[in-house]
């Protein structure tokens, strides 16, 4: 059975599955995943338990309530469930969202800021190609570079760890750009850019590396509790709504069926009616309280739909002066030919737009596109740092903490890729494949631990 990836849509999503996400929808949905539009407002614990992971792909102007945040952790820390949040250039600030009241339960914040690279880009300095995996992880396993598009830098705190940060050469320099976390018995990725997995588009998903990127964190949001759970058949199953045919995304909402609205509309409330028993009292009340609470859902989705149908009327009919200006600067400096096209983006930026200066090509001929591994070899390498001093006993001890740990994360895939191997949720090739690169990761992880043992001693 494959695992079910629950994809929010509530909360004005800049990246969805059946719009701009279509590519990385149809390679999970191929590799013993099952992707899902989230439909339900508010989400509840309850409404989690079918899904194995829930993603929020950058929400836009609209916020996670209080109370979700407290369903979600719920879900997370109890029921072991994998959440992605993806963000922005501009983090909450730029988007006017708050996955950071969310991550921060976790020792996560999204900056308010623009990961940008002069030196090592595909052509913009907004488009950074990135190579410091530091500490090795699962997720970075047999990953050397990725195309950080459009993103922010995050925050470390508490438990969390950063997997991956910015070059030397970047602005932010060696700052963090995907961090988790595993508290109780859930795990968390945070990655403060979505369009590294958009369709389409220059150093989106049809990056080389993008797709083992994606099937690295989405193997690894699966916890060995969810397995358990699995294995054990005690996860409900998903009732699709919406679903016009077998080639439509599948729709989810745990929304009351209609045959039980029908029933509740024939209910006459009587107030001359007798009340002889206190079940007959507490019946009474559930139903008024089921009656306001749909009144009270619809409410707010009315509201907030005015509210952002009014702000994009506002916008439009007064559009910032600066803001046209900037766009027609940017517009003049493209120089690009033919591959205009691979950039182009129906989003609007509301914030942090490229500086118009730096978008000017540092060659005439350079290649903006989706790079091949040929054309990633022809970059230059971040330069590694010297090593200027001799190495500390503690960072030889950290080092080794670190080691271990992810030995332990590694030989956890390599149980779950054989699970689904002899349950025959994976063919031979692909098993074959990944078990190999993993094997080979822990030898040489091994090999390192056993160098360091031998300098402590």
């Amino acid at each position: 059975m494959p695992y079910k990836i629950a994809f929010d849509v509530a909360h004005k999503p800049r990246g969805k599955i059946d719009e701009n996400l279509t590519e990385i929808r149809d390679f999970l949905n191929a590799n013993d995943f099952m992707c899902y539009n989230f439909l339900e407002t508010p989400i509840t614990y309850n409404s989690l338990k079918p899904f194995d992971i829930l993603v929020f792909v950058c929400p836009d102007f609209a916020k996670i309530t209080s109370m979700e945040i407290t369903e979600i952790n719920n879900w997370v820390r109890n029921d072991g469930g994998g959440l992605l949040l993806l963000s922005h250039a501009g983090g909450d600030r730029g988007r006017n969202s708050n996955l950071s009241e969310l991550s921060q339960t976790y020792g996560i914040i999204f900056e308010n800021d623009q990961v940008l690279d002069e030196t090592y880009n595909l052509g913009m300095e907004n488009m950074p190609i990135i190579t410091s995996f530091i500490p090795p992880h699962p997720i970075t396993n047999s990953i050397s570079s990725i195309c950080y598009r459009s993103g922010c830098s995050l925050s470390v705190l508490g438990n969390s760890i950063s997997i991956i940060s910015s070059n030397e050469t970047s602005e932010p320099f060696s700052s963090a750009l995907v961090c988790v976390s595993e508290p109780d018995k859930g795990r968390i990725c945070a990655m403060g850019s979505y369009e590294l997995f958009r369709d389409r588009l220059g150093g989106g998903f049809s990056n080389d590396e993008h797709p083992n990127l994606a099937y690295n964190i989405f193997s690894w949001l699966i916890s060995d509790y969810r397995m358990e759970l699995h294995s054990s058949g005690a996860i409900p199953e998903i009732v699709i709504r919406n679903q016009a045919s077998d080639s439509d995304p599948l729709n989810y909402t745990s929304e009351t069926p209609q045959s039980s609205l029908i029933e509740k509309r024939k209910v006459d409330i009587d107030f001359s009616m007798k009340i002889s028993k206190k079940s007959e009292l507490v019946e009474l009340l559930k139903i008024f309280q089921n009656q306001i609470d749909m009144i009270k859902t619809t409410i707010d989705k009315l509201i907030k739909t005015t509210i952002a149908s009014e702000k994009v009327i506002l916008e439009s009919s007064n559009p910032p002066e600066n803001d046209i200006s900037k766009e027609k600067k940017i517009i003049d400096d493209s120089k690009f030919n033919g591959f205009d096209k691979l950039l182009e983006t129906n989003d609007v930026l509301t914030d942090l737009p490229p500086k118009p200066e730096s978008l000017k090509p540092k060659e005439e001929g350079i290649f903006i596109g989706l790079p091949k591994i040929d054309d990633i070899n022809k970059l230059k390498p971040v330069p590694k740092a010297k090593v200027t001093r001799k190495v500390k006993k503690r960072d030889l001890v950290a080092e080794k903490k670190a080691l271990e740990g992810k030995l332990n994360s590694v030989r956890n895939l390599l149980d779950f890729l054989e699970k689904k191997h002899n349950s025959g949720q994976m063919n031979d090739k692909s098993y074959e494949k990944r078990a190999n690169q993993l094997k080979s990761d822990l030898i040489s992880t091994e090999d390192r631990i056993d160098e360091i043992d031998k300098k402590l001693k």
